[in-house]
Formats: C-alpha cells, structure tokens, sequence
C-alpha cells in the first residue's frame, strides 16, 4: 500500500473508531498494511495480491476475507467490533407501498 494511502486508511479507520464509539488503535505496519485493535479484537488489512477480484483483505482471527472497497472493510471492521449491534437495513425503492 502506498504511504499516501495507508494514512488515509489508517484516518479514515481511526475516525470510524471514534465514530462507532470505541476506543481503540489504528497502526500502519512496515508491509503496507494496517492493524485496528479494539478491545480483544485485532483487525488486519492489507492490499489484496495482484489477480484476485478484491482490493482490500480483512483478516480477523485468523480468517481471511475480501474487500472490493474500503466501504466493504468498514462493513466488515464494524462487525466485528460491534457484534451485538444490528446492521441497519437500507430501503429499497420496491418495499414502499
């Protein structure tokens, strides 16, 4: 990951952070990924290897999965970190009666 890029990761992660009231931590590693640690959850995202269809992959103890964008990771890190709380369901133009 570019060094412009992972501290805009590693921002954007930190604010999310503060956003989904939590305290944690958001650290860049010398491989270009970043670690978002959050109580007794560690977070890591990396670049995705050249040829797979994803751009980001999330690792969270020990499984691995694809990101096809940093909205995708923080669909995935907020899950993770906020296990009880319920997604919110967007509305689709079909369900209004």
């Amino acid at each position: 990951m570019q060094d412009t890029m992972q501290e805009t990761v590693c921002e954007l992660m930190t604010q999310s952070l503060l956003a989904w009231g939590l305290i944690g931590s958001v650290r860049r590693q010398g491989d270009g990924g970043i670690v978002i640690s959050c109580t007794t959850t560690e977070i890591e995202v990396q670049p995705s290897p050249a040829g797979l269809p994803f751009r980001w992959m999330v690792a969270v103890n020990g499984r691995r999965r694809g990101a096809i964008s940093l909205v995708a990771v923080l669909r995935q890190c907020v899950r993770r970190l906020t296990p009880d709380t319920r997604p919110t369901k967007r509305a689709s133009p079909h369900s209004r009666q």
